[in-house]
């Protein structure tokens, strides 16, 4: 099981033990239904709810007629566990089962799907939220609300786009649009995407049929906010309610507040508002895409989803909250510490082929970055490309280095089109490491690489 394993169980947590089934089926988008892939036959999955310091057993029996696996997003648990085909695990083939173990040792907001291919942008996620005994929880409530690009509606699977993109390059001829320039977004630095979505869903549903989160007003609610989509960030909002923002990918940071936050492919937030006497909505604004997905927050009289148009548009002109506003709570800041090891990953592409590489190479599971227990690691994320790079660590938390201040502590974070951005962490979990991309396009077409551990 390993040693960091082993010290993670020694708290004695208790067990819980979930069912999972990877599924084909209809399901109900508000706007429309669609055939896909889901957890269970919902969208988004059944959400997993455990304590910190349990151990989390989930029997995952595949009922796709494709291999699959689950990552477990932003957890440190064991390497065997991380749901990497051909790195961590072998793929679980159609038809099969296998069992998830492992300890999870973190409070917070983290999420679940799969690491084959293009399928997290099939609609195979969740939320697992970790609930800490000792959270004081200064709120009445809470809202999770799980974020989605959704691209049924063009004709066109996500497996599908890939094979034009691989095969057009940046042509746009897989939009079904020739010629169609992408959208910019100056808070992303350029372009915002390369993948054209009919819809964007709110805990599974359309903004024009949305979910309504029944309230009262004066309620302090806390909110958890993932982004699982795979070729779109979001700017968050309630208008005119102001949010305090108190947790970065699930750690604690110094509570800010905001009236919008930006969340890239990957990346979670928490933060508290109070509810206000008439109904409202949190919006995602899909950035620099003209199109968003809500939940009604009901505290008053029903309101026409429709009403929320003006204050969406709205929404895009307001400050957002984005990384470099953010630091860690003083209780889960990195001890100072000069790095022993600094790693550059440049961020590179598109090429001809619609290739994204890491240091010039696409991604070789047997080709990784040399660490060793014990050391502490620093990454320099350069972005030498046009676009925006969601870059997720596996197995790992690190804290983004800012001159003078104690940044946030993440395991995915935004860099820009033509910046650096530099994080640490400590190599405590050996294992062999995915770090990548979180554009589900971007990573598939190489934009990955391994932090591995050495003896």
């Amino acid at each position: 099981m390993g040693a960091a394993e082993n010290r993670r169980r020694e708290g004695g947590g208790a067990t819980t033990a979930v069912s999972l089934v990877s599924t084909e089926g209809a399901v109900d988008l508000g706007a429309t239904q669609v055939i896909t892939w889901t957890y269970g036959g919902e969208l988004p999955g059944k959400e997993i709810r455990v304590q910190r310091g349990d151990v989390l057993k989930v029997d995952l029996s595949n009922r796709l007629k494709v291999p699959t696996t689950i990552h477990w997003h932003g957890i440190a648990l064991r390497n065997d566990m991380d749901g990497v085909p051909n790195l961590t695990q072998s793929e679980i083939p159609a038809g099969g089962r296998f069992t998830y173990e492992f300890t999870v040792p973190d409070a917070g907001t983290y999420w679940f799907h799969p690491h084959v291919g293009t399928q997290l942008d099939t609609g195979l996620y969740a939320p697992l939220i970790v609930e800490d005994p000792e959270d004081g929880g200064d709120y009445d409530t809470e809202l999770v609300v799980v974020l989605d690009d959704w691209l049924d509606g063009l004709g066109r699977s996500p497996a599908d786009v890939l094979a034009d993109l691989r095969t057009n390059g940046m042509t746009m001829e897989h939009t079904g649009m020739p010629g169609m320039s992408m959208p910019q977004s100056d808070l992303l630095g350029g372009d915002v995407g390369d993948v054209v979505y009919p819809h964007m869903l709110a805990n599974g549903r359309t903004a024009n049929a949305p979910h309504t989160f029944a309230t009262k007003p004066g309620q302090r609610v806390r909110l958890r906010l993932i982004n699982a989509g795979s070729d779109t960030a979001f700017r968050v909002g309630v208008p005119d309610v102001r949010m305090t923002v108190t947790h970065t990918d699930g750690f604690p940071v110094v509570p800010v507040e905001a009236e919008t936050v930006l969340l890239g492919m990957g990346e979670r937030i928490d933060a508290t508002i109070t509810v206000p006497s008439s109904t409202t909505a949190l919006l995602a604004v899909a950035e620099g895409r003209g199109a968003y997905a809500q939940v009604i927050i009901q505290s008053g009289r029903p309101v026409d989803p429709t009403t929320s148009d003006a204050a969406a548009t709205q929404l895009t002109t307001l400050p957002a909250l984005t990384v470099r506003d953010i630091e860690a709570a003083e209780s889960v800041r990195l001890p100072d510490k000069a790095p022993d090891i600094t790693h550059t990953l440049t961020l590179e592409g598109p090429g001809d082929k619609y290739d994204w590489t890491i240091n010039g190479r696409t991604y070789d599971p047997n080709d990784g970055l040399p660490i060793q227990p014990g050391q502490r690691v620093r990454l320099r994320l350069e972005n030498s490309s046009e676009m925006f790079h969601p870059m997720h660590l596996h197995g790992h938390t690190f804290q983004v280095v800012d001159k003078g201040r104690p940044g946030a502590r993440k395991d995915t974070v935004i860099v820009l089109p033509d910046q650096t951005l530099e994080v640490d962490f400590d190599a405590d979990n050996p294992g062999q490491w995915l770090t990548h991309c979180h554009n589900v396009y971007h990573g598939e077409t190489g934009m990955m690489t391994v932090m591995s551990y050495e003896a």
